[in-house]
C-alpha cells in the first residue's frame, strides 16, 4: 500500500471513493468501551439540562430576570456551537480518549463553580465550562462508534446514543429537583461535580482511541476525479484544510441545516423554558409540568427506533420523508397551543410534548449525511459542524424567548402569564423557517454534487 500522501495513477473516473479499514464482529471489549462512552454521554445530558425544573429557584438565588436567565443557557450553548468544530478539530488529531476526558473535568469544575455562585457573571462562568466540557462528549462517542464497530451499525447505535442518552434529562427533571429541595443548592450541583470527577475516571481508564487490531490511525483512499489517482490519507491530515473540505460538500451543509431546524424547539423547552410555561403559564403543578416533561423524553425514547428504522431503509428519502415533516408537526403542534382559548388541555400538551420529542431522532439524521459523505479523516470535523448547528438555532431560541417575555413586561416570576408565553414562544417560526428553506436547497445541491440520488450511500 502507498504511503501518507501517494498519488498511484488508476483507470479509473467514477465519483469520489473513501474506505476505511475494516473491523471485525465487536467483542465484549468494544461493547464495554462504547457502553461506557454512552454513560458519560448521559451525564453530559444531567449537566446541560440540570437548570430545566429548577429555573425558577435559579432566578430566586440570582435575583434575575427572564434575559438574565436565559443568558446562562444561551452562553453555555454558545460557548457549546463554538466548541463543535475545534472539538471536532482535536477528535481527528488526538482520538476520543484524551477529548472526552477533558470534557468530564470541565464539567466538574463547572458544576463545583455553580454549586457556591450567588451572583449572575459567576453563574455564567459556571455554565461556560459546562458548555465547553458537554461540546467534547457527544462527539467523542460518535468518534468510538466510527472508530470501534463496523460502518453498517453506525445508523442504528448512533440513533440509541441519541435515545439513552435522554434519559440524563429525566435526571435533571426529577431528582436533582428532589435533591434541590430536600438539600441545598449546593449540595445538589456539587453531586453534580463529584458524579463528573468520576466519570473523568472512568473514561480515561477503559476509552481507548481505536480497537487493538487498528495499529495506526484510519486510512482513506480519496480519488482525485480529474487526474484518476488515489491518495492515502491520514487523520493527520491538515486541520484547516478538512475544515474547509468538509464545508464544502453540500451534504455537511444539509446535515447543520437539519440538525439547527429539527431538535431546537425541545432543547429551548427541555433546557430552560418549558417548567416555567408550564406552571407559570398554562397552570400546572410542578409535578404535572414535572410529568409532561417526563413524557417528552419518554416519547423521544420510543420514536428514535422508528425514525432510525425508517432513516436506514430510505436514505434517499430522509430530508423530504422524516425530517421536514417533523419540523411541519413540531410548528403546527406549537400553534395549536398558542392558539387554544385559555390554557391548553394536558391532552393537547402531550401531543406537542410528542411533537418536540421527535426532534431529537431526527436531528440525529444529520449525523448520518456527515458519517456517508465523509472520509474517516475528518469525519469529527464534519460532525462538529453539523453537531453545532442544532445549538445554535436553540441559543436563539432561547434568547428570543427570553427577550420577548422581557420586552412584554413578564420577565420574572411574578410576572409570567400565558399570553407573554404564547407570544414569546412565537419567535421560534422564523427559525423553523430559515432551516427548512435551508434543508431544500442543500439537499438539491447534493443530489446534483453526487450525480443524482441514485448515488445516495445507503448506509
Amino acid at each position: 500500500m502507498p504511503g501518507p500522501g501517494i498519488l498511484v495513477p488508476v483507470d479509473w473516473t467514477g465519483p469520489r471513493l473513501s474506505r476505511t479499514i475494516g473491523l471485525d464482529a465487536p467483542g465484549w471489549r468494544t461493547w464495554t468501551v462504547w457502553t461506557v462512552g454512552l454513560l458519560a454521554y448521559v451525564v453530559a445530558i444531567v449537566n446541560r439540562t440540570s437548570l430545566s425544573s429548577v429555573g425558577v429557584d435559579a432566578q430566586v438565588r440570582f435575583d434575575a430576570d427572564a434575559s438574565a436567565l436565559s443568558m446562562f443557557a444561551v452562553i453555555q450553548l454558545a460557548v457549546y456551537g463554538a466548541m463543535q468544530i475545534p472539538v471536532g478539530l482535536l477528535l481527528d488529531r488526538f482520538g476520543a480518549r484524551p477529548i472526552i476526558t477533558i470534557g468530564m473535568i470541565l464539567m466538574a469544575v463547572g458544576q463545583g463553580v455553580m454549586a457556591f455562585a450567588d451572583v449572575v457573571p459567576i453563574g455564567i462562568l459556571a455554565r461556560v465550562l459546562i458548555g465547553a466540557g458537554d461540546a467534547a462528549v457527544f462527539p467523542s462517542v460518535l468518534r468510538v462508534i466510527a472508530t470501534w464497530f463496523p460502518a453498517q451499525r453506525a445508523p442504528v447505535l448512533v440513533q440509541l446514543t441519541g435515545i439513552v442518552g435522554q434519559l440524563g434529562q429525566i435526571v435533571a427533571l426529577v431528582p436533582l429537583a428532589l435533591l434541590l429541595h430536600a438539600t441545598s443548592w449546593s449540595i445538589a450541583f456539587g453531586s453534580l461535580a463529584a458524579l463528573a470527577v468520576l466519570f473523568a475516571v472512568l473514561t480515561f481508564a477503559v476509552i481507548r482511541n481505536r480497537p487493538p487490531q487498528r495499529k495506526a490511525d484510519p486510512v482513506d483512499l480519496s480519488v482525485n476525479t480529474d487526474t484518476g489517482a488515489i491518495m492515502v490519507v491520514r487523520s493527520s491530515a491538515d486541520l484547516r484544510e478538512g475544515f474547509r473540505a468538509s464545508w464544502s460538500h453540500p451534504a455537511t451543509r444539509l446535515g447543520f441545516w437539519s440538525h439547527f431546524t429539527t431538535p431546537f424547539a425541545g432543547t429551548a423547552f427541555m433546557l430552560l423554558w418549558g417548567f416555567p410555561f408550564l406552571t407559570s403559564g398554562e397552570g400546572l403543578t410542578p409535578a404535572t409540568a414535572s410529568l409532561v416533561m417526563t413524557s417528552l423524553v419518554v416519547f423521544g425514547i420510543l420514536s428514535g427506533p422508528v425514525i432510525g428504522a425508517l432513516s436506514s431503509r430510505h436514505p434517499t428519502r430522509r430530508s423530504r420523508w422524516l425530517v421536514l415533516p417533523t419540523v411541519a408537526f413540531q410548528a403546527i403542534s406549537w400553534l395549536a397551543v398558542i392558539l387554544w382559548p385559555g390554557p391548553a388541555p394536558v391532552w393537547l400538551l402531550v401531543i406537542l410534548m410528542f411533537a418536540l420529542a421527535t426532534g431529537g431522532p431526527a436531528s440525529m439524521i444529520a449525523f448520518d449525511h456527515a458519517r456517508t459523505f465523509n472520509p474517516s479523516h475528518r469525519l469529527s470535523t464534519a460532525t462538529g459542524i453539523v453537531n453545532g448547528g442544532g445549538f445554535l438555532a436553540a441559543l436563539l431560541a432561547i434568547l428570543f424567548i427570553g427577550l420577548a417575555l422581557d420586552l412584554q413586561g413578564a420577565g420574572t416570576p411574578a410576572t409570567y402569564s400565558l399570553d407573554a408565553f404564547r407570544i414569546a414562544f412565537l419567535t421560534q417560526v422564523p427559525l423553523w423557517l430559515i432551516g427548512s428553506i435551508a434543508i431544500i436547497v442543500e439537499r438539491s445541491r447534493t443530489v446534483r454534487h453526487i450525480g443524482g440520488v441514485d448515488n445516495f450511500p445507503r448506509s
